[in-house]
């Protein structure tokens, strides 16, 4: 049985054990979206801090990073490889070293690193290797990557304190990773979830975890997140 955990100076979080499947055939037929529907781009955030974390299927942490409070953009790509310009077919059967892979864009001033460190680790299981509920393989491993030495500090800490306080089972297996490149994601995996809502994934396994986290993190949620 895992438990609730408190971090003095943190907010209280459960754990959440679901997540994404992939679905690496088909899906340019089941979402196809045009360039001119695409993400706002880099260049235009580059007035706020970026955080990458790999926590499983990028559309259910995009999703969930979007509706934090002082995130202003989300991307989903793939990072943590040595594969040059990696696509999302060759990541899902397992032909690169890269996991699925979120680019956040904060601002500092309305949410910390710490923070996001604290919803990276509470809204997936970090002790699973290689998978997340029913999707397995390395590109859905757990990864929290840091740009800095004090990035760095702050999620080994936060590990430290989860083990102290013996919030799992078992052992955390998150790798903790010098951030180097990031790669965009095809257009039409921005925003899935929201773009797809009756896809039988994002109904099935997307929306429960989004759910699950919203009732568990109420305090860290936009003013429009219902």
């Amino acid at each position: 049985m895992k438990k609730k955990y408190l971090l003095p100076g943190f907010l209280a979080f459960s754990l959440l054990f679901i997540s994404c499947m992939g679905q690496a055939k088909n899906e340019r037929q089941v979402a196809v979206q045009t360039e001119a529907e695409a993400k706002i781009e880099p260049q235009d955030l580059q007035e706020y801090e970026t955080a990458y974390f790999a926590a499983g299927c990028f559309w259910c942490v995009e999703t969930i990073f979007e509706s934090v409070k002082g995130v202003k953009e989300v991307i989903s790509g793939y990072s943590g490889g040595s594969d040059p310009n990696p696509t999302y077919e060759n990541v899902a059967y397992g032909r690169t070293t890269h996991a699925e892979t979120v680019e956040v864009y904060y601002d500092p001033s309305e949410i910390s690193f710490i923070e996001l460190v604290q919803v990276f680790f509470g809204s997936h299981d970090p002790t699973t290797l290689n998978r997340q509920g029913p999707d397995r393989g390395a590109h859905y491993r757990s990864i929290a990557f840091y740009k800095n030495e004090s990035e760095k500090k702050i999620i080994d800490s936060y590990i430290q304190a989860l083990n102290d306080n013996q919030v799992y089972d078992s052992p955390i297996v998150t790798q903790v990773v010098p951030f180097e490149k990031f790669y965009m994601a095809e257009a039409y995996h921005q925003d899935y979830e929201r773009r797809n809502p009756n896809n039988s994934y994002v109904r099935n396994v997307s929306i429960p975890r989004f759910n699950r986290f919203k009732k568990n993190f109420p305090e860290y949620l936009k003013d429009d997140v219902h």
